[in-house]
């Protein structure tokens, strides 16, 4: 097995490309240990010393290092943590471990057609883009009296230095762009 591995813009992440699947669908992020119990995978990844967060996506992991943590230690562990996950057959989630919900707004008349536009947008145009750079960002939710659309950023996006100018320069632009309505857009954790 050969596990190839990309810089990301943000230099506590790097993006570990299996040359398989790793999720058959949508994705998931596990921000320590204990949030980590439904996936063997993750877990594995942190009992290495130094990993902070990890990003699961359909081809790839994203894994965060600490600050204070080195890649020349961390990314050694983490292909051979990867490595050994993969050829033990385990899977990657646990059946039925399913992602977080929380419940959705329901948006009414102008507003439900804005936020329908707005989904798609970041569905089609921004999502490929991030996940490219090992991350997501998910529609949060749509203020209609302000026009502020905020944003959850996940895997290499959350604490990325360059996520601000991407979210302020990019994604805003785009959407004041092609939904009127849209004023401004913030990141939520």
């Amino acid at each position: 097995m050969f596990i190839q591995t990309e810089a990301t813009p943000n230099p506590d992440t790097l993006k570990f490309l299996p040359g398989q699947t790793v999720l058959e669908s949508g994705v998931h992020e596990f921000t320590g240990p204990d949030s980590a119990a439904s996936s063997p995978l993750a877990s594995a990844l942190f009992t290495l010393q130094g990993v902070d967060r990890v990003f699961l996506g359909t081809d790839f992991i994203s894994i965060s290092k600490t600050p204070v943590a080195d890649w020349k230690h961390v990314k050694p562990m983490a292909l051979a943590a990867i490595m050994d996950h993969f050829t033990s057959g385990l899977p990657v989630m646990e059946t039925g471990a399913g992602g977080t919900t929380e419940a959705e707004i329901v948006y009414e008349g102008d507003a439900a057609e804005i936020v329908e536009e707005i989904k798609e947008l970041i569905e089609t145009r921004v999502r490929p883009a991030v996940a490219q750079d090992g991350g997501d960002i998910t529609f949060e939710r749509f203020y209609p009296d302000t026009g502020l659309v905020t944003l959850h950023l996940r895997g290499a996006c959350a604490g990325c230095p360059s996520s601000t100018m991407t979210l302020k320069q990019g994604i805003e632009n785009m959407l004041r762009h092609y939904v009127p309505e849209v004023t401004a857009v913030e990141a939520v954790n």
